[in-house]
């Protein structure tokens, strides 16, 4: 059912919101037990200062307006009635603010005693959610005061006509996706949440105004229950907890209010403070709603409760500054930032690729595994991978065999590093130059001297295959292909060249993760025998090396001078796949991501042609060899992404 309150919807007036966004806080206010005036004033100061940071929705722990810890003063008729006449004012306070506030109370239905959370937005109170699980062990006594929500008879509204029940959604007109659903504190601990029927039902964030006390060991199990029940709501998830202040008698409470959002923690407040703290964030709405799209176990898991959406419209909020987003942005998706124990992290990826690789080794018997070692980043990763899939597949090393392939492009550097990287790593290396074959094949096909073109280079790459292939068939062997995901994600590869190999085991670890990997072995798996070695490597400009080198013998061909660089490239990429974003959304969080270092103009422009190159890339991607899935962002045509090879718009 749909109750329609304010049906006229005023667009979003600032950036943020236009591209999904929108503040949100929750707050654990400083609070005088039973002093209902003054607890007024405190959450009033909160929500006016709060919405002029730009949130749009606040949420205050449970039985704020009084305290948690009234007890039996929770019978006084006079407590109610200051709590009932203090949400009053409050609401009144909220004309203009533009903001949604969610507030508890104790509140007297029918003749009995319920602990509600009431929302309330410009001047109006607009429903009330009881509690329903009271807690009553130990040093919680709930129900001795309050009846949990299923005692309400079917009238479902108060005394003065507000709708009351668990079955309330309260959905924004004016902000697309934002529909709001309610559990309080005990809630949340029970077998099913009620959050999970609300998230069928359609919302897309929960607030929970909670008194949660602290023992030894419980504020970790709390941040796992928050953020683990946003991940399966695929939703967002606002936990507002009572302060310090709240501390009474024999139980302690610490203010541990949290923001997460599917999965993800993007904030918590510091604990065992007695002043207000404050967590606030930036809520991916359109994030939220592409991951219910693309999960079939929400999608096809029906609707348990049927729920009243209640819609309204919260205006046009005051202006407010173009601030930074409130949420973890990283210029670097792919790569895990500081902090992440980074062996964990490196051994899980190369135990992924090498298990791939071993189990294509044992299936096809094998004897050899060729790899083509330019001394670049994406071979020297795939030779460091094939390491440890021999070791899995009980392969003596031996058993490896690089290829480098010098030709018109290749230097000294490159090719000096293929060499003492493969004897450092103890690894059969062959040498096998294609300058001759190559200018065969171009008086074979009558190919002009002296012109350097798309023929001239992809010929290399394609002799270059041809060599590995055939080495293979004399050997007993398959070939490794060493093309990482960036590159498939922008075909930057030749068609039945270096796009094409046996077993492709770089296919889903993107050029930022590349380097990141090899960085590690460097310093760590491989810092004796190779670190000096993988760290020139690292230094050394990305280039295919199929144009004939500058007079001084350096590249004259470097790749991100014609794509543009890598680490641009996969931020674009993974805001596409992973999220679904559009052109202008991950151009307004490139912007943000990578403020100071790229001109707005620059990652613009570089936008262009990785969306472009994307579009007309995918029957390369469609001929894609096996490869090992890494992370949550592959590009498998038989599992991943599907497009069609001649789509004629462009992607973004």
């Amino acid at each position: 059912m749909l109750v329609s309150l304010m049906p006229n919807p005023i667009p979003p007036n600032n950036l943020r919101e236009q591209h999904g966004f929108v503040r949100v806080a929750a707050v654990s206010p400083e609070l005088k037990l039973g002093d209902v005036a003054a607890n007024v004033k405190t959450l009033k100061g909160c929500l006016e200062h709060l919405a002029s940071e730009g949130c749009r929705l606040v949420v205050f722990p449970e039985l704020c307006l009084t305290g948690y810890s009234c007890a039996d003063l929770f019978y006084l008729r006079s407590l109610q009635q200051q709590a009932r006449a203090g949400l009053n004012e409050l609401a009144e306070a909220s004309v203009g603010l533009g903001c949604i506030a969610v507030v508890g109370l104790p509140l007297t239905v029918q003749g009995r005693l319920y602990n509600v959370a009431a929302v309330l937005a410009e001047g109006e109170v607009i429903g009330f959610v009881p509690k329903t699980f009271l807690p009553n062990s130990g040093e919680f006594y709930e129900r001795r005061w309050f009846s949990p929500a299923n005692t309400l008879t079917s009238s479902h509204t108060d005394a003065d006509g507000i709708p009351i029940g668990t079955d309330l959604l309260f959905e924004v007109s004016d902000l697309p996706g934002l529909v709001l659903g309610i559990e309080i504190c005990e809630d949340l601990w029970t077998v099913i949440p009620p959050s999970s029927h609300a998230a069928l039902a359609g919302a897309t964030i929960i607030a929970n105004p909670s008194a949660s006390n602290e023992l030894l060991g419980k504020a970790p199990y709390r941040r796992t229950l928050i953020t683990q029940q946003s991940a399966r709501t695929l939703g967002a998830y606002l936990y507002a907890s009572a302060g310090a202040g709240e501390s009474s008698t024999d139980t302690v409470y610490s203010g541990h209010s949290l923001i997460a959002e599917n999965g993800v923690l993007l904030g918590e407040t510091e604990r065992f403070q007695f002043e207000t703290r404050v967590v606030m964030a930036d809520v991916d709405l359109q994030r939220l709603e592409h991951e219910r799209l693309r999960s079939a176990a929400f999608r096809d898991a029906p609707a348990t409760q049927a729920y009243t959406h209640i819609l309204f419209s919260l205006g046009a909020q005051p202006k407010v500054g173009q601030s930074e987003l409130q949420r973890p942005l990283t210029a670097h998706p792919f790569v895990p930032p500081p902090g992440v124990d980074r062996q964990v992290v490196c051994e899980e990826i190369f135990a992924i690729q090498a298990t791939g690789l071993a189990r294509r080794l044992r299936q096809t018997r094998s004897s050899t595994a060729v790899l083509g070692l330019s001394g670049g980043l994406d071979s020297t990763l795939a030779l460091l991978v094939l390491i440890e899939a021999l070791k899995r597949a009980e392969l003596p090393r031996s058993a490896a065999l690089a290829i480098t392939m010098p030709g018109f492009g290749t230097t000294t550097r490159t090719k000096g590093n293929a060499e003492k990287l493969a004897e450092a790593l103890d690894i059969q290396l062959r040498t096998i130059p294609i300058g001759a074959a190559v200018q065969q094949h171009f008086q074979d096909i009558d190919h002009p001297a002296g012109l350097h073109d798309i023929t001239y280079e992809n010929a290399q790459a394609r002799e270059r295959t041809q060599i590995l292939m055939d080495v293979a068939n004399q050997t007993g062997g398959l070939v490794i292909g060493t093309g990482d995901l960036s590159e498939a994600a922008l075909g930057w590869c030749t068609f039945n060249g270096d796009h094409m190999s046996m077993y492709h085991v770089n296919t889903g670890v993107p050029k930022t993760l590349v380097k990141y990997l090899i960085e590690w072995c460097a310093t760590e798996l491989y810092a004796k025998e190779a670190g000096a070695i993988l760290h020139d490597i690292i230094d050394t400009p990305i280039s295919p090396e199929l144009l004939p080198l500058a007079a001084d013998g350096t590249h004259a061909q470097k790749t991100e001078d014609t794509v543009g660089p890598y680490e641009l490239h996969d931020f674009f990429l993974f805001h596409l796949i992973r999220h679904g974003c559009g052109r202008e959304k991950i151009l307004y969080l490139a912007e943000q991501a990578f403020a100071g270092r790229y001109p707005n103009e620059v990652l613009e422009k570089w936008l262009g042609v990785f969306l472009r190159r994307f579009t007309q890339n995918q029957f390369k991607r469609s001929s894609m060899p096996d490869g090992p899935k890494v992370g949550t962002v592959a590009l498998s045509p038989r599992a991943d992404w599907r497009m069609p090879s001649d789509y004629a718009g462009q992607v973004g």
